[in-house]
């Protein structure tokens, strides 16, 4: 097959409707429904595929993701573009060199951790969290080998990735992903890429943490088990319960989640009543701060200032802590692998007897090994402000 042809012709039919091209919907916080794509676009989705293509290497294999789904793609991918932050991280971590783009902005105070090439990116669109709107204009201009949408497993997001698949002419690979299942991401990831190496090694790392952090909160007695509240929001009245996707740092280091609440799908976030965090009266409150929180705004600090707040238990007795979010946040949100050096620092905070981790030398690590940056020990302090 022709492929140069294919694609100067595809050119030629596509540029003059491009800037049109809009796909708007509602998403989950990592699966998507894709509605609106012009016709012509459709039609001409074959063409496309072969445009984004290596122009020296058209050779191709089939790869079957985490959900069954069997697609096509270069035997040498060198562009990967990512529907969400979780994507992003994970791959980042295993073949930053590969990505074409990015589906969320980089905080100004994030960029001294992350590489000059990487925050250079430009910022297309995705679908997580509440953004619902994905601008297929500008995935199409970086001409991605395949894209990858990575998360929880439900119908919404296997079928959302299909649709994509078909509407954009990309291939779209699903690759499962929580807290327990790093690392056969990674190994899937890895054999999508042709990075089989260094998946295993990263896959074996998150392994490892999983299943000594389970085993050992196993062996801690349920009168020794700490009451925690999650605080996320602006002032800190937004939280998720136990079993939900956002808490699973809280969940697997064996803390019990006080939050009495109704779990919210995709973004999550349910509110809280003042009385609601008065009759809960957790030990220790964990503050959620979001990408591009300032001193101003930050929930901790509104928290450990609120009049009422200071009835709390957790406050009286200073067990108030800002969860580590440089570049991205240690338990939540995005849900990636960020989260396994969460479990390290959550675990050591809440139960120094059973877990006997120097954090700081683990922190240099990980984030030498999954982020390539070699912290100092200013950075380190930098990171665990209001952390330890």
């Amino acid at each position: 097959m022709n492929y140069l042809l294919k694609f100067f012709k595809f050119r030629k039919m596509a540029y003059g409707f491009m800037l049109a091209v809009f796909i708007a919907g509602g998403f989950t916080a990592c699966g998507g429904k894709v509605d609106n794509m012009p016709q012509e676009l459709n039609q001409n989705k074959t063409e496309y595929k072969a445009a984004g293509a290596d122009s020296q290497s058209f050779e191709t294999k089939s790869f079957t993701d985490t959900v069954g789904r069997t697609i096509t793609v270069p035997v040498n991918i060198k562009k990967v573009y990512s529907l969400s932050p979780v994507g992003n991280i994970i791959m980042y971590s295993l073949a930053p060199d590969k990505i074409v783009g990015l589906s969320s902005k980089v905080e100004e105070d994030d960029k001294k951790f992350l590489s000059e090439s990487y925050i250079n990116l430009p910022v297309l669109s995705g679908n997580f969290g509440m953004n619902n709107k994905m601008n297929a204009e500008e995935i199409l201009k970086v001409k991605p080998d395949v894209i990858i949408n990575m998360g929880n497993v439900d119908h919404t997001s296997v079928d959302g990735s299909q649709k994509i698949q078909e509407q954009l002419g990309i291939p779209v690979a699903y690759i499962g992903f929580d807290i327990k299942s790093m690392d056969i991401a990674y190994k899937k990831l890895g054999e999508l890429l042709g990075e089989n190496d260094k998946a295993a090694n990263l896959a074996d790392y998150c392994k490892k943490v999983i299943e000594d952090t389970a085993d050992t909160a196993a062996k801690i007695p349920e009168d020794k088990k700490v009451r925690v509240y999650y605080a996320e929001g602006e002032k800190g009245m937004q939280t998720d319960p136990k079993g939900s996707p956002h808490t699973e740092v809280i969940d697997l280091i064996g803390a019990l989640n006080v939050a009495d609440v109704k779990m919210q799908k995709g973004y999550g976030r349910s509110s809280v009543s003042m009385e609601q965090l008065l009759k809960w009266n957790p030990e220790i409150i964990l503050v959620c701060a979001d990408a591009g929180t300032t001193n101003e705004k930050n929930p901790y600090n509104y928290i450990m200032s609120d009049s009422t707040m200071k009835n709390l238990s957790a406050v009286k007795n200073k067990k108030v802590y800002q969860v580590p979010y440089h570049p991205f946040n240690w338990i939540d949100r995005p849900p990636s692998v960020n989260r396994i050096i969460g479990i390290k620092w959550l675990s050591k905070l809440l139960y120094p007897d059973y877990f006997k981790y120097d954090i700081k030398k683990e922190v240099k690590e990980f984030y030498d090994l999954f982020y390539h940056k070699k912290l100092t020990d200013d950075e380190v302090n930098y990171i665990l402000n209001k952390a330890i």
